[in-house]
């Protein structure tokens, strides 16, 4: 049984195009040490350069009258071209972004912060931490018990769930 190259491309497309679908839905941790041993290649970058291979490879089977070799290298050189371009403009980018716009309560501790709603003695006020990412609102209490009001920098001593324990700065 023989195949055509358009099939070899068309089967290619088909295989390359499912795994990084796979991949990209389904995280696929066990690439990621591949991504780390690498430096710059990563498992997405290699998966979208096969899958874009194939593509044009069978696109242009399908449509011109070119060589077999002509084709292989026009498809590999928009692969390589396009492979490029995702990893200037979209995968470094997406690496190189802020991750600190999420926190974790452990980040909270020893924060300092305005209160802008009153913490009474026994009760629950509100306290806003601002930095370069981004503001963050938290319930909170006194952790001596006493009334702290509002416009008062306090500090974190403790957190627990969800629940900024402060004192007065």
């Amino acid at each position: 049984m023989e195949m055509s190259v358009e099939t070899v491309y068309l089967v290619g497309l088909i295989v390359a195009g499912s795994i990084t679908f796979l991949y990209v839905l389904f995280g696929g941790d066990a690439l990621e040490g591949v991504a780390e041993s690498t430096g710059f290649l990563s498992p997405t970058l290699i998966l979208s350069f096969i899958t874009m291979l194939c593509a044009g490879g069978y696109v242009l089977e399908a449509v011109t009258p070119l060589s077999g070799l002509l084709v292989f290298a026009l498809a590999l050189t928009i692969a390589l071209v396009l492979s490029i371009l995702l990893n200037l403009f979209i995968l470094i980018p997406i690496s190189n972004a802020e991750e600190s716009l999420a926190y974790t309560e452990k980040s909270l501790k020893w924060r300092v912060g305005k209160v802008i709603l009153s913490i009474p003695e026994d009760g629950f006020g509100e306290v806003i931490f601002e930095s370069t990412s981004g503001t963050i609102s938290k319930t909170a209490v006194s952790r001596d018990n006493i009334p702290i009001p509002d416009g008062t920098k306090v500090v974190v001593l403790d957190v627990k769930d969800g629940v900024v324990y402060v004192s007065p700065f």
